[in-house]
């Protein structure tokens, strides 16, 4: 009976129970796409990554929501490098992943637990988009919206939307009928792109510049704790808009549903030539067991 090894990982955290959780499996690349899937739906958890070997990194990484699998996701690959480094299956202080959307360079640091900074792609800029139509798939007013919702990648595809304070971010509530409008006029060619990314330029806390949230479509959770790809295109388009002073800084999102999260951002490049964004965060392992034959 052929089983594999699968650990539940809380990234974007030091602490069991907060940020984001995603179950890593070693399936070697032996489950079929199906049965990921169905797996990922049975844990309730937004992401699931199956991990297998890879001939031109140090593992290959496949990334799934409930519905389907996309290329490239930020908190399922701080979970897998802090559940790979803890199984001893890589080491660091660098190492690669083999993912949808390229090979992901990673830096890990020695520290009791390990610092995980993941270098996503150089952004994509897409399609500014209406700020009413925005606003209506998260049940918000245009007023509401700081600056021209716009499609950024640097791996995954997102709508980032800038809201003007804390009050907005806590009205927002997802409009899945509208949200259809939204990918219409996002004119975005590529099936992985995902819902608005709501930001303010406020922390959550003093220990933070930034807050947002990620309000999902069924049938994932209605909500992601944190969202490191998200992060990672928020940022680009903070920088190359002149809407933050410096590169550096840090990223706070599911404060208010009790799963506290944060990233270290660093834009790398000028503000006309962004060359990537590093997101680093840490990650807690709550859980480990083996996923059985199906």
């Amino acid at each position: 009976m052929t089983t594999y090894p699968f650990d539940w990982v809380d990234a974007f955290t030091t602490k069991p129970f907060g940020g984001n959780g995603c179950a890593v499996v070693y399936d070697d690349g032996a489950l079929p796409v199906e049965t990921c899937l169905a797996y990922t739906r049975e844990t309730g958890l937004v992401e699931c990554t199956f991990v297998g070997p890879s001939e031109i990194a140090d593992l290959k990484v496949r990334y799934f929501l409930a519905e389907r699998e996309i290329p490239f996701a930020g908190h399922p690959t701080i979970a897998t490098v802090v559940s790979a480094l803890s199984r001893k299956v890589v080491s660091g202080p660098k190492l690669s992943l083999e993912t949808g959307a390229g090979v992901l360079e990673i830096d890990v640091s020695d520290d009791l637990i390990p610092q995980v900074a993941m270098t996503q792609n150089a952004p994509e800029f897409g399609v500014v988009l209406s700020a009413d139509t925005v606003a209506a798939a998260v049940g918000l007013s245009a007023d509401d919206i700081a600056a021209p919702p716009q499609v950024v990648s640097t791996g995954l595809p997102f709508v980032i939307t800038i809201l003007k304070d804390h009050n907005a971010l806590k009205r927002a509530k997802l409009d899945a009928k509208a949200l259809i409008k939204v990918r219409e006029q996002a004119k975005h060619d590529d099936a992985d792109m995902m819902e608005p990314y709501l930001v303010t330029l406020e922390g959550a806390d003093d220990d933070g510049d930034t807050f947002a949230r990620l309000l999902l479509a069924p049938p994932n959770p209605a909500e992601d704790p944190f969202t490191g790809s998200a992060t990672g295109c928020a940022a680009a388009y903070l920088w190359h808009h002149g809407l933050i002073d410096a590169p550096d800084y840090v990223a706070q999102q599911g404060h208010w549903m009790g799963r506290p999260g944060q990233a270290a951002v660093s834009v790398l490049g000028s503000r006309d030539a962004i060359a990537g964004v590093k997101v680093t965060g840490q990650g807690r392992i709550v859980m480990r067991g083996d996923v059985l034959p199906v």
